[in-house]
C-alpha cells in the first residue's frame, strides 16, 4: 500500500551566517591593537634585560680591568720610587769616590815624598791649599821634600816653605829644623761624557784605520 504525504516535509533551515555589528568589529579591532602593543611592550622589556645583562657584564668586565690597571701602575710606581732611591745612592756613592780620590792621592804622594830623617807632625786642607807642618834633621831633607812634592801631578809648583825655624839643643845633632810648607791642590778636571756607543765606533774606526793598507 503507497501512502503519498501530501502535507510535504518540513524543509530544514539554513544558516545564517554571523554579522557583526560595528561595535564588535571596534571592539576586535582594540584588542588586536592592545595584545599587539602588549607583545611589543613585551619585547621591548625583554631587549632592555639582555641589553641590560650584557652592559654589567661589560661594566664587571671594565671593572677588573681597570683593578689590574690599577695594581700595575702601583707596582711601577713603586718600581720606579726603587729606581730613583737606587740612582741616588749611585750618585751619591760617586760624588763620595770623586771627593775622597783626591785626599786619598794626596796622603799616597806625601807619603812617597817624605826622606829620611824628616816626619811630619800634621796636614790641613783648606779648599785647593794645603799646608803641611813637619820636623827635619837637615836642610837637605826639606828641599828633597819639598822637591818631591813638586815632582807630581797632584800638586801644582812651586812648593812654598812658608816658615822654618832652628830649634836648637846642646850641640848641633840634636838640633831639629821645624818648616811650614804651602802648597795647591791640582783638582783634574772632569771628563765628559760620551754617548754611549760612540766609544766602540771610534775604537772600531780607529782599529779599521791602523789596519788599511797604506
Amino acid at each position: 500500500m503507497i501512502r503519498i504525504n501530501l502535507l510535504g516535509s518540513e524543509r530544514k533551515k539554513a544558516p545564517r551566517a554571523v554579522v557583526f555589528g560595528a561595535g564588535q568589529r571596534l571592539t576586535m579591532l582594540c584588542s588586536l591593537i592592545m595584545v599587539a602593543a602588549v607583545a611589543g611592550v613585551g619585547w621591548w622589556y625583554w631587549s632592555l634585560s639582555q641589553t641590560s645583562s650584557q652592559v654589567e657584564t661589560e661594566i664587571a668586565a671594565a671593572q677588573q680591568e681597570a683593578a689590574r690597571l690599577r695594581s700595575m701602575m702601583a707596582e711601577v710606581e713603586a718600581f720606579e720610587a726603587q729606581r730613583t732611591r737606587i740612582q741616588e745612592r749611585v750618585a751619591l756613592i760617586e760624588e763620595l769616590r770623586g771627593g775622597q780620590s783626591l785626599p786619598v792621592q794626596l796622603l799616597d804622594h806625601v807619603s812617597r815624598s817624605l826622606p829620611d830623617m824628616l816626619w811630619l807632625t800634621s796636614m790641613t786642607q783648606d779648599a785647593t791649599q794645603v799646608t803641611i807642618v813637619g820636623n827635619s834633621r837637615t836642610l837637605v831633607a826639606l828641599s828633597d821634600f819639598v822637591g818631591n812634592l813638586g815632582g807630581g801631578s797632584v800638586l801644582r809648583r812651586p812648593i812654598e816653605i812658608v816658615d822654618s825655624q832652628v830649634q836648637g839643643g846642646r850641640d848641633t845633632a840634636s838640633e831639629v829644623i821645624q818648616f811650614t810648607v804651602r802648597a795647591q791642590l791640582n783638582k783634574p778636571e772632569p771628563k765628559p761624557e760620551e754617548p754611549a756607543g760612540r766609544g766602540a765606533r771610534g775604537a772600531r774606526g780607529a782599529r779599521g784605520r791602523q789596519g788599511a793598507p797604506r
